[in-house]
Order: C-alpha cells, then structure tokens, then sequence
C-alpha cells in the first residue's frame, strides 16, 4: 500500500508542479509588459499580479520582493532575447554577415529591451537593486557577445576584431534607445549596411 501511496503523492505532485511553473512564467510575462508599459514607479506587485490573473499572496509566493520579481524578469527577457537571436540561425549564419548585424540591432528594439531599460534605470536610483541588475546585465553582455561572434564567424584573436565586435553591440543598443522616441527604419537601415562594411573589413584582417 505504501508503494501505491507513494506513486500517487508522486502523480499529486507533478501537476501542481506544472501549475507553479505556469504561474510563475505568467507573473514573469506580466512583469516584463508592466514595466514596458508603465515603467519602474507603475509597476508594482499588485499590478503585475492582477496582470497575471493571480492573487498578490501567490505572486509573493514565487517572488517575496519587488526587486525579486523584476529582476527574475529581466533575466527572463535576456534569456529570450538570446533564444531569439538563436531561433534566427538556426543552422548558423552561413556567412550572411548583414543579416546578422540586423538581427543584433532588432534585438535591441521591442518592449523586451524596453523592460530591460526601465529597469537598468530604477537601478540607477536603487541601492537595492543597482548591485543585482549590474551583475545581471554584465552577464547578458557576456552571452550577448559570446553568440554575435559564433554568428558573425569573428577570429577575435586578430588586432581590433574584439573591439569590432563590442562597438557593434554599442551601436545597436544605441539605436535600440533611439528607437524607444522614434521608428526610423530608413536611417537604420542604412546604418546596419555600413557597420556590415565595417565588420567584414574587421572581420578580413
């Protein structure tokens, strides 16, 4: 009876796991649309609780603080900006070096890098906060820029490469911000097609 008992606490258990997972991947969803709708001040627990259709006991449950929770969701939307990038090639890039410039810099366009923003800026203003976004974030980088050289074919032990690679991670964050006022999708354009020039240059030494 007890091997009977145990299977079935085992069967009980399974679903209500599944169940935590799901709330927990709604509150993170919640949170990331929260803060690029309203920013850091209009997002607060009760908020992104609501948002998720679940109680704020039960989003307390999951996240016991504020910085908790949108700090699991900016790692939540860095691993999706990364997943992303991926999905794109996913038979690599096959020397299509434009192509990937262009999917750098839109993966810094959209409310996923706009949440992001939002909360790289509370943690300018937030003790609290400021230490666990900065560690996040240095190692988004450190992933971000891992994946532009795999895609981009880059030998970063020729003189510049490295650089080369870093500035074009500037530059389209950089236009990621300017994004966030204005959609100038020609002036992109053509910015993406001369740092293809400037990288396949880098990229030839």
């Amino acid at each position: 009876m007890g091997a009977v008992s145990t299977v079935g606490d085992r069967a009980e258990r399974t679903p209500k796991q599944d169940r935590s997972r799901a709330t927990r991947q709604r509150l993170l969803e919640a949170a990331v649309a929260c803060l690029a709708e309203h920013g850091w001040a209009g997002s607060t627990v009760s908020v992104v609780a609501e948002r998720a259709g679940v109680s704020r006991g039960a989003a307390q449950h999951h996240f016991p603080t504020r910085e908790d929770l949108f700090t699991a969701a900016v790692e939540y939307v860095a691993e999706e900006r990364s997943t992303a990038l991926r999905d794109l090639f996913p038979e690599g890039a096959a020397g299509d070096r434009r192509a990937v410039v262009s999917a750098l810099v839109d993966l810094y366009t959209g409310p996923l890098f706009r949440a992001a923003l939002h909360l790289w800026v509370a943690a300018s203003n937030e003790e609290q906060l400021r230490p666990r976004v900065t560690e996040l974030e240095a190692r988004v980088g450190r992933e971000t820029h891992r994946i532009a050289v795999e895609l981009l074919g880059a030998d970063e032990s020729g003189p510049g490469v490295r650089e080369t690679v870093q500035g074009l991670l500037d530059m389209a964050r950089g236009l990621g911000l300017a994004n966030l006022l204005t959609d100038d999708g020609t002036r992109r354009d053509k910015v993406v097609a001369q740092w293809t020039v400037l990288v396949e240059t880098a990229l030839k030494v």
